[in-house]
């Protein structure tokens, strides 16, 4: 077989994937004319339900999805679209199923232009009201494939309802035989509409616009209106919502009668209140019931605009400029007294109407909130002003803390509408502007999350409302109070979209807009720390926003949203006491944040956990602050702190009651916010030098670090790194005696202590102080080095008893690079820097873990401690190839490249891009280069610096064929292949995929170079030798050496008869899966042996050998899969048997029941033996026999 061409990785599939772009309401005109009238051309040769239909069908729909955000495109061509496709609906010759699909096309038309607009264009004159009104009559409502043509239909049945004649015109004489009468076309077009409103699919929704324009015609409503109206509250009455058939009625029943105007209002209002919609649990019943009731409660008023309500400016926009030209300001708002429309008797059912749009105002669902919101604004433009005023009392009503979330948004939307359509009077603005306030901030916990985003979105729609709706002077009073709590919430809510709702007009509007655009406030960090600082600075913003800081913030229950990485990137309480101190380095800020002090002080003993919480990280933040201040005029921070206030924070970690780790949220929560206070106040320089309170801050440090494992996961690397930091700080500031020499006791005392906890059993307590003395000062390190190096490689050893502790391992080599990083490089120094003395034991601790695969049930946890290692091992040659480039010995420089070019050719996305960073950084690093590198001048040819930046390592496509190049180097190639081969046998499709093609490629390249295939192969064959018996690269060799075989990628050995490289990895393959009961690598190895049936000589006889002890193997589908495999082995391969016994052993292999009973397959098996010229297999006696 010749090596099979694959098409190379990033084809014109995933080009074409890659170039997809997002045209989102760029599009200009209707583009696809000349197809869409090609398409609808063919659709008499393609109606007959074959691909061919779906496939035309399927185009339209996406030409016609592309017009969704502008469907008016496509106006000037629905005429001709529309001729075409009822001229087949009209033509009397057309089948059922080429009707079926011109409504197909026509709905999904209307589904794009909406069918309002789409309407006027279907024929609708006298003529056409028979016809249609038949092809409706003959339609089968259960035939649920052709529901569009039914919708098409009745809607186009309504259009002809609208011609300008009397409908009994068109009856005739309805008197066909004596005694019969013939039903008249009204009662026709009455009864197929109320048989179509209580079906279940979409020609529900068209007979309700259907009964809407015909009942609502003169002759109709005369004689059939009052029929109807006793219909439709019959069915509502013995409908129930309870049953599915109930609500299908309901709903068509309520559809009917919210679009058209009804006379006999106070009937149809008794009628839902014996509906009890309120109680539906279904949404849609009850939007439509308070739309029925605010159109019924409609009819009792009289169809006028209240005289009374606020005005600002005309309707009319020419009306407005030529005020502006005479130099005359807008007209006043109007005004009348109560006097002038008292005289209007309001019936009593308003009363009833208004209660239960009040009610709808609190409906769990927000559309029938919205609904509802509509309907209280439209009543209350015609009611007098008095009745409308109390309207506006019972909204405000809604803002209660006795009320739920969805009563304040209901209110929220009710007040919107009332500003926006001026029936809100500047009178209510004190009472309305005051409940809006609240409501920007409001925000209630409810079991593990909160409620009152919507809340606090409709309030920022309310102040967009009332800015649009008032003169200037109107909201003069409260300007500085809404646009206050809007920049707060622009910049400090929780929730994205409210944050954007609120970037409105406000003063420094466009200088705040400026750097808090809509993209801008999307990152909740980029908020607090930056856009607040920004907007701090305009001093009427300055104390609002730290009141709320401190007020809503620091208190609030956020503590951790989840899959936040790091201490204050998304968190509310902690991103909010860092935004207090972002504000404090300004003088003139301080006296806000010493004004503050106290306040947050007395805090701290608050009862609540997370007010306790979040004030002492606000604490921490603002001391630390206030010290960067004191640092830029070189005074200490006492003297922006008064002795209290010294002592107060002092007293912090005695008062504040720190549960055991363990014990509920509080010891978390507290201990993670001491750690931080910790860390900020050694930082500030506070005057803590020999007290009592540094011994206690120790015992925090080392008791949460003991006890990590009692610490949620998800909380336990913050809480790690809080302890950390805060031990780095506490020792630089609290344990130096002099300057560069610790306090020897001290030291003694810590480092043999934290030494002792690395033997720990616990894993985290292993990480947690192998990270801590990665933390220490280089002072406390100063002659203890090597003890602590010792220390830490001890950690990182894999051991039988600790091989699950793959993470201690990974911070334990995050210690190591940390540690070399603080003492730096010195010649002669093994107790102080890294020197030649020490610096091989690094190395060696660090190349040892490259080969750490531990899994356990999260997966491979080994790439932790691989990626930590590569990491370390760069930032300890860049160290040395700074200061000392000669301690880089020229073997360690290989493995490291080497190690790192096999991570990078693995199958793990995110891992091979960090390893191809690493040995990127170090190729490329010229300050100076690193020395030592092997073949430096063919990898800067294979990777030139210009690429470093444009390849995506972590695709496949990309990575592969550059990492394959490898191969061609000797060094690299062991480990080269070694990675691919665990990349080729993975599971992932793509990764699959692109290392077999770039594999093939280099193959197919060395094909005319016997000595390169040679090299190649023997080193395929070392892989394999050094790796036998290791699961975790022997079934992935395995499924490799399958692919190559199959592929012919060593036919060029095929010529020789026992070739060395056939005849070791036969022997190989036996070794692997001799006594094997794993499955997966039994079924590889039959694949394997049948690929070595094309080498000639004994290897195929051994081969053959092996094939026909696995079809007596215990296992049933060990035995069916290589019957199936050499059968088709021997077909692929015709010289492997003769041509005079080839279809007899064909025979036995498919006709052999290979599942059977293993006598019985013995049988068989033994038939072939003979007849493939192999030795029959014998049994071997077990030990302890009979």
């Amino acid at each position: 077989m010749a090596l099979s061409d694959e098409p190379a990785a990033g084809g014109p599939e995933e080009e074409a994937e890659d170039e997809t772009l997002a045209f989102g309401a760029a599009l200009e005109a209707f583009g696809e004319s000349a197809e869409t009238r090609a398409l609808l051309g063919r659709l008499r040769e393609v109606h007959g339900g074959g691909p061919e239909r779906e496939v035309a069908l399927e185009r339209f729909r996406v030409i016609m999805d592309k017009y969704q955000e502008q469907p008016h495109l496509l106006d000037p061509h629905l005429e001709w679209m529309m001729n075409l496709l009822l001229d087949i609906v009209q033509d009397q010759t057309s089948p059922a199923s080429l009707v079926h699909l011109a409504f197909k096309f026509l709905y999904i038309i209307t589904k794009v232009r909406g069918y309002k607009t789409f309407l006027r264009l279907f024929p609708h004159e006298v003529a056409d009201v028979e016809p249609v009104l038949d092809l409706v009559t003959i339609q089968n409502p259960k035939d649920h494939e052709a529901w569009e043509t039914r919708y098409m239909l009745l809607l186009w049945l309504s259009v002809t309802c609208l011609i300008p004649f009397d409908f009994s015109r068109l009856d005739g004489n309805l008197l066909t035989q004596p005694g019969q009468t013939r039903m008249s076309i009204m009662d026709r077009i009455l009864q197929i509409a109320e048989s179509y409103l209580i079906v279940s699919d979409k020609a529900r929704d068209a007979a309700a616009v259907l009964v809407s324009r015909f009942i609502t015609r003169p002759d109709v409503k005369q004689s059939k209106m009052a029929e109807f109206l006793d219909w439709s509250l019959c069915n509502l009455a013995r409908s129930s919502f309870q049953t599915m058939q109930g609500v299908i009625t309901m709903d068509g029943t309520l559809q009917a009668l919210v679009i058209q105007f009804l006379f006999a209002a106070a009937t149809v209002l008794r009628c839902l209140d014996g509906c009890r919609l309120p109680e539906s649990n279904q949404t849609l019943l009850r939007k439509l019931g308070v739309k029925l009731v605010q159109r019924l409660g409609l009819t009792f008023l009289k169809p006028k605009v209240a005289a009374w309500r606020y005005q600002r400016g005309c309707r009319s926009l020419a009306a407005n400029l030529q005020l502006l030209t005479q130099g005359q300001s807008e007209q006043k708002p109007l005004i009348l007294t109560e006097d002038d429309d008292e005289d209007d008797d309001v019936p009593e059912g308003v009363e009833r109407v208004i209660e239960q749009l009040l009610v709808g105002l609190k409906d769990k669902d927000t559309v029938v909130r919205w609904s509802a919101a509509k309907g209280i604004g439209r009543m209350a433009g015609r009611l007098p002003r008095a009745l409308a005023d109390d309207v506006v009392g019972s909204v405000l009503d809604c803002f209660s803390f006795q009320e739920t979330d969805k009563a304040w948004h209901g209110g929220c939307l009710a007040l919107a509408e009332l500003g926006r359509r001026g029936l809100l009077l500047p009178s209510r603005l004190v009472d309305v502007v005051a409940v809006i306030l609240k409501a920007l901030t409001y925000d209630e916990k409810r079991g593990a999350c909160s409620v009152g985003t919507n809340v606090r979105d409709a309030a920022c729609y309310v102040c967009w409302a009332f800015a649009r709706a008032y003169e200037p002077q109107e909201l003069k009073p409260f300007v500085t109070a809404i646009s206050s709590a809007l920049v707060i919430a622009a910049v400090f809510d929780r929730d994205i979209n409210c944050r954007r709702a609120a970037s409105g007009t406000f003063p420094h509007g466009i200088d705040i807009l400026t750097t808090a655009d809509y993209f801008a406030v999307g990152n909740r960090s980029n908020c607090f720390l930056v856009i607040s600082v920004f907007i701090a600075g305009f001093p009427e913003y300055t104390q609002p926003m730290i009141d709320h800081l401190v007020t809503m913030k620091i208190n609030h229950w956020d503590g951790y949203p989840p899959r936040r990485g790091h201490l204050g990137a998304g968190r509310v309480q902690h991103t909010a006491a860092s935004a207090v101190h972002m504000y404090t380095p300004s003088p003139a800020l301080s006296a806000l944040s010493l004004a503050v002090f106290p306040r947050l002080l007395s805090m701290t003993l608050s009862p609540d956990l997370h007010t306790r919480h979040g004030s002492i990280l606000a604490c921490a933040e603002v001391a630390y602050a206030l010290y960067k201040l004191a640092a830029q005029e070189n005074r200490p921070v006492t003297d922006h702190l008064d002795e209290q206030a010294v002592q107060g924070l002092k007293q912090i970690h005695q008062q504040v009651c720190v549960q055991p780790l363990g014990v509920g949220l509080g010891g978390q929560l507290m201990r993670q916010a001491v750690c931080v206070l910790i860390e900020k106040l050694s930082l500030s320089k506070m005057p803590f030098r020999g007290d009592t309170v540094i011994d206690g801050w120790q015992w925090l440090i080392n008791d949460t670090l003991r006890h990590l494992h009692l610490i949620s996961s998800h909380s336990r690397q913050q809480m790690k790194d809080a302890a950390v930091s805060a031990l780095a700080a506490l020792c630089s500031e609290y344990y130096m005696k002099e300057p560069g020499e610790a306090d020897p006791a001290i030291q003694e005392e810590l480092i043999t202590q934290y030494l002792a906890e690395l033997r720990n059993p616990e894993e985290m307590t292993r990480c947690g102080f192998s990270l801590a003395l990665g933390a220490l000062p280089g002072f406390l390190l100063k002659g203890r080095l090597q003890q602590v190096l010792t220390g830490l490689r001890a950690v990182t050893h894999t051991s039988p008893e600790d091989v699950s502790f793959a993470e201690s391992r990974r911070d334990g080599l995050k210690a190591i690079a940390r540690i070399c990083q603080t003492v730096g490089v010195k010649a002669g120094a093994p107790d102080e820097a890294v020197c030649r003395e020490n610096v091989s034991q690094i190395y060696c601790a660090l190349l040892g873990c490259m080969d750490d695969y531990t899994t356990d049930s999260r997966g491979d946890v080994g790439t932790w401690v691989r990626k930590a290692a590569m990491t370390s091992l760069m930032d300890l040659t860049l160290l040395l190839a700074r200061s000392q480039p000669e301690l880089i010995e020229a073997h360690i420089c290989e493995r490291i490249m080497c190690c790192v070019a096999q991570q990078a050719s693995e199958k793990i996305d995110r891992f091979r891009a960090h390893a191809a960073s690493v040995f990127l950084t170090l190729l490329h690093f010229d300050s100076p280069p690193i020395p030592h590198v092997p073949h430096r001048g063919e990898l800067e040819k294979l990777f030139p610096r210009s690429d470093v930046a444009s390849v995506n390592w972590s695709a496949p496509s990309q990575a592969f064929p550059r990492i394959t190049q490898l191969l061609g180097l000797p060094t690299y190639r062991y480990h080269v292949l070694l990675g691919l081969v665990v990349s080729l046998g993975g599971l992932t499709e793509s990764t699959i995929r692109h290392s077999t093609q770039s594999l093939f490629e280099y193959m197919k390249g060395i094909q005319s170079d016997p000595q390169a295939l040679g090299s190649f192969s023997g080193t395929l064959l070392q892989i394999f030798e050094d790796n036998l018996l290791n699961e975790r690269v022997s079934v992935p060799l395995l499924k490799t050496l399958d692919h190559v075989l199959t592929h012919g990628c060593f036919d060029i050995f095929t010529t020789e008869e026992d070739h060395p490289f056939a005849v070791k990895l036969l022997a190989l393959c036996k070794k692997e899966i001799k006594n094997s009961k794993d499955i997966q690598k039994l079924l590889s190895g039959i694949a394997v042996f049948c690929g070595m049936v094309q080498f000639p000589g004994d290897v195929r006889r051994q081969a053959l050998l092996q094939l026909c002890l696995l079809l007596c193997h215990r296992f049933p589908l060990i035995r069916k899969t290589t019957a199936s495999q050499v059968y088709e082995t021997l077909l692929t391969y015709s010289d492997v048997v003769g041509a005079d016994v080839l279809d007899e052993v064909v025979t036995v292999l498919s006709d052999t029941a290979w599942d059977a009973e293993l006598a019985v397959v013995r049988e068989q098996r033994n038939r072939l033996c003979d007849l493939l010229g192999v030795p029959r297999p014998q049994l071997v006696p077990q030990p302890g026999a009979c």
